[in-house]
């Protein structure tokens, strides 16, 4: 097959209900100062949303209080009954190196519930194109783009509804980012995703989060050539253009 036998199938989880998320008015802040601030909006069933703003402004922040890991000190964050959550930190440290590939995956077992079938371990992990002997390579020796695909596998065999990805495409070669692209694009639940690669988000959003590192978030319906274009008619140019600069990649990597 195309892209380098990259296989990402991402197991669709229960069926979702029509609430997912909602933040009504939520504010979180440390040291006096708001990173979120009354921040309000209603994650559509299905939606696929962008999360973009410069580093420091809340993205992880706000991930982490859906979680339940951080609380508002403001507001109310609302779960629909439905929704099972899965996160793909940025996090690989937590991988351990001593494991192989196939350990850290499959936590060594012969078969995983994949979307409520079982499936044979070695072939998931064959999916994110570790096979053969690879598969028996210590994590601890793998590259940067090849610890990510690890972690992605790992966690997103967990089957969840409602997705939340944090800078999935960090050292991913270009033929991986497409699959995941086409991943998600094929998901049938809901996925929120924190990125700087203004390319990978208008492939896959069908909404924006747009954090301004001041506190306020604005909802957007579209992708991000959508946003940039309605602020180029707003003549709002000069301030698109500067943060540019602060979170968005304009080439592949």
């Amino acid at each position: 097959m195309d892209k380098g036998d990259v296989l990402i199938q991402i197991p669709p989880g229960p069926h979702l209900g029509d609430k997912v998320l909602e933040f009504k008015d939520v504010t979180k802040g440390y040291n006096g100062t708001d990173l979120i601030s009354d921040c309000s909006f209603n994650l559509p069933k299905g939606a696929i949303v962008g999360i973009v703003g410069p580093n420091g402004a809340g993205k992880t922040t706000m991930f982490r209080m859906i979680m339940g890991e951080e609380k508002p000190d403001a507001g109310q964050i609302d779960i629909g009954p439905t929704v099972v959550l899965s996160y793909v930190d940025q996090n690989r440290d937590a991988l351990k190196d001593d494991n192989t590939i196939y350990e850290e995956i499959s936590g060594g077992l012969d078969e995983i519930e994949l979307g409520g079938k079982r499936l044979n371990s070695r072939a998931y992990v064959s999916r994110f194109n570790f096979r053969g002997p690879q598969q028996q390579k210590k994590v601890g020796q793998l590259s940067g783009g090849e610890r990510n695909r690890v972690h992605l596998a790992k966690l997103l065999r967990t089957g969840g509804n409602l997705i939340l990805l944090d800078e999935p495409t960090n050292d991913l070669d270009v033929n991986t980012m497409r699959v995941l692209e086409e991943a998600l694009a094929n998901f049938p639940a809901c996925a929120m995703v924190i990125s700087h690669d203004r390319f990978f988000l208008d492939r896959i959003c069908t909404h924006l989060l747009i954090f301004d590192g001041g506190g306020e978030i604005k909802w957007f319906n579209g992708n991000f050539q959508a946003y940039e274009e309605q602020e180029l008619r707003a003549g709002s140019g000069d301030r698109l253009e500067h943060r540019r600069g602060k979170y968005k990649r304009l080439t592949l990597r």
